[in-house]
């Protein structure tokens, strides 16, 4: 099931407000050029950022996602008619042939047992065609980036249009290796209402991402920074191996 802040409609009307800075969409931008890819399947595509940045340069793009309140957000934005939505999730695509496939915004850690998760990125390879890639980030464990997760360095006030101030804050609540849970706090001052969202992540070792996607089925082809967090995350670029 999807985190409260994607699949409560008041959560995820104000998603890409609270959560503004998507610079790191532009090293997945660049890799649509770098790997010609015509095609490009969105996995947990959200609120439709990207997918609708990719659809406005004439990419074809396909985004699914399980939160149907994320969906709607994203349908409701300009652009939004020349990609293909699909509730649900990678395990459910139909045959899509997709030159490249991506989980931005650290998609991949929501995908707790080693079960769902190699279910995963098997549904993306079978949507790939021969020689697609896969793209995607993960943080890395050692940065222990969940001890930033607390109100002194998450506290923030957005003002949003039609809405008006929302207070958030994170405060985590268990660290379990390999498992982190964390709370999200939004205030709304219009009317004063409170709402969280409880979610925990997987914070899997490189080594053991590459032994996953091999037995998914894929050839890992590089391991990269990610430009917006340098040292801080490993962006995984895969490519479906040949059967």
């Amino acid at each position: 099931m999807p985190d409260p802040h994607y699949a409560e409609p008041r959560l995820a009307r104000i998603y890409d407000a609270i959560d503004a800075d998507r610079s790191d969409l532009v090293a997945y931008a660049a890799m649509v050029t770098e790997f010609g890819a015509r095609r490009v399947l969105d996995v947990g595509c959200g609120t439709g950022v990207f997918a609708c940045l990719l659809a406005e340069r004439g990419v074809e793009v396909v985004g699914v996602d399980p939160a149907e309140a994320s969906l709607a957000v994203a349908r409701a934005k300009p652009g939004a008619d020349r990609v293909r939505w699909i509730l649900g999730d990678a395990t459910v695509l139909p045959p899509i042939r997709a030159d490249l496939a991506t989980m931005t915004g650290n998609v991949a850690q929501v995908f707790l047992t080693d079960d769902d998760w190699l279910a995963t990125l098997r549904g993306v390879r079978a949507a790939l065609r021969p020689g697609g890639v896969l793209a995607f980030e993960t943080r890395d464990p050692a940065r222990r980036a969940w001890e930033e997760w607390n109100p002194a360095r998450t506290h923030a006030v957005t003002e949003i249009p039609e809405v008006g101030p929302v207070e958030s804050w994170s405060d985590v609540l268990d660290v379990s290796s390999p498992l982190v849970t964390f709370r999200q706090t939004y205030v709304f001052a219009a009317d004063g209402a409170v709402l969280t969202s409880d979610s925990t992540l997987r914070f899997r070792e490189r080594e053991e991402v590459g032994r996953s996607l091999r037995e998914a089925g894929f050839r890992v082809e590089d391991v990269r920074d990610a430009p917006d967090r340098p040292g801080r995350e490993f962006v995984f670029v895969a490519r479906a191996a040949d059967v």
